[in-house]
């Protein structure tokens, strides 16, 4: 589960206080745009500030501290605590594991929506709120919907009510937006034009971040649960020890957005990830329960991860660059293919993921608030969490797609008893043509006989 809700990408920033735009932010400009409007454009939204609602309990046993020592122990405390949560779901198996990416995402699309609605409530615009729920509606259904189609193709086409679902899937999903649409049209009031206009943007760039980006991770989890494991605990690791060494041994500021993120912590982050992601790729190779894609056994009903491991995940030899092999003394080394591809995966986490965190950093600063929210003491909102996993899940399923997955037999069947009878019989005698003009239909004859 795009899961970190463990560690934010490095520490959070504090911002100074609100201030306020001048009084010609405030006057009607030349276009003609009114007072409030102009207050909008000016940058400055009104976002209340959320309370500080660290556990009593934690405050009093930390009463002693300093206020940077307070905030170190309990991020670390809740950081263990979720990742003993993120360890239990694992266990309880992947079905599990994409209940909790649909509620992850439902939170964060909430967090986001809020604060537009927290921005632009006192101008009470119609259908606002309802209108955003009913588009992550529509956005989830069609999505959802296109996945329950690939991998639950035998079940679909057994149930009537199913296959005329999945037959008019995409024409049923466009009415459903298409409503959405005239509904927002219906609303618009001519006084607020142009603040309608923002929020219609407001919803689908958050459906765009929050949505797409979550339907990867479940994409990525049929690949096989290392696939959803790695990446993640990457962008957690990463989060963790940067934060540790720049807490410990941060000087040089790293960037202007986040001013307490250092050159100490990337840096330190990024060498720790690499060795972290190649460990944990070969433990986790060995073993049938991650590196088999999760599939839908229509005889039990269920899902199942058992297979015969594909290549990628078989230790094979490599042999050592000169310097490694004069430094070590050995000539080859055993490894998984699978932890060459975390390297990239480990990189990507620790180079290019912050720059997720950067741009959440950016949103924050831009409407004055430290936090998305204040779901979990000490780290803020869900959104604070996921800012980098949801990059870094696109970044897995365009790498899988490009470098990894190949053409699927499976599917491939699927789509073949779909088809008529007729139809089927062309693509054999088309498929059993091909084959004897290779030459390999004789010798399949001969092992048969």
């Amino acid at each position: 589960i795009n899961l970190s809700i463990f560690l934010d990408c490095g520490r959070k920033p504090e911002y100074p206080e609100k201030t306020h735009g001048s009084d010609s932010e405030l006057k009607v400009d030349k276009d003609g745009v009114s007072d409030n409007e102009s207050k909008v454009d000016s940058g400055v939204p009104e976002v209340p500030v959320p309370a500080d609602d660290t556990p009593e309990v934690l405050n009093k046993a930390l009463s002693g501290l300093s206020s940077r020592w307070k905030n170190w122990w309990v991020r670390g405390i809740l950081t263990l605590a979720m990742i003993s949560f993120f360890f239990f779901i694992i266990y309880l198996g992947p079905m599990v594991l994409m209940m909790i990416v649909l509620c992850v995402q439902i939170k964060c699309f909430q967090e986001i929506i809020t604060i537009g609605y927290s921005v632009y409530h006192s101008y009470h615009l119609p259908w606002f709120r309802t209108l955003s729920w009913y588009f992550l509606l529509c956005v989830n259904y069609f999505f959802y919907g296109e996945t329950v189609t690939d991998y639950f193709f035998t079940l679909v086409q057994r149930e009537e009510p199913l296959r005329i679902l999945s037959k008019y899937h995409r024409f049923i999903s466009f009415a459903l937006y298409l409503t959405g649409f005239c509904m927002f049209v219906l609303s618009l009031v001519k006084k607020h034009y142009r603040l309608q206009f923002y929020m219609f943007g407001w919803t689908h760039v958050t459906l765009l971040i929050v949505v797409t980006q979550s339907h990867l991770i479940i994409h990525n989890l049929f690949e096989g649960m290392i696939w959803f494991i790695v990446p993640i605990s990457c962008v957690i690791c990463n989060d963790i020890m940067a934060y540790m060494f720049g807490f410990f041994f941060g000087r040089t500021p790293l960037i202007k957005l986040s001013p307490k993120k250092t050159w100490e912590g990337f840096i330190g982050g990024f060498f720790s990830t690499i060795v972290f992601g190649i460990m944990l790729s070969y433990v986790m190779a060995g073993y049938r329960y991650f590196v088999c894609p999760v599939e839908f056994n229509n005889d039990s009903n269920s899902f199942q991860v058992d297979c015969e491991p594909s290549e990628l995940f078989q230790l094979q030899d490599y042999a050592l660059p000169g310097i490694l092999e004069s430094v070590t003394g050995w000539t080859t080394v055993r490894l998984y293919p699978f932890q060459i591809h975390s390297i990239a995966l480990s990189s990507f986490a620790s180079i290019v993921g912050p720059f997720g965190g950067f741009f959440a950093s950016g949103f924050k600063r831009a409407f004055k608030i430290k936090d998305f929210a204040n779901t979990i003491p000490g780290h803020g909102g869900i959104m604070d969490r996921f800012d980098c996993q949801y990059l870094m899940a696109t970044f897995v399923n365009v790498y899988i797609a490009s470098f990894i997955r190949g053409p699927n037999p499976s599917k491939v069947i699927q789509q073949l008893l779909a088809l008529r009878a007729d139809q089927q019989l062309h693509i054999f005698n088309s498929l059993k043509a091909h084959l004897t003009e290779k030459g390999l239909l004789p010798a399949l004859e001969e092992a048969a006989a």
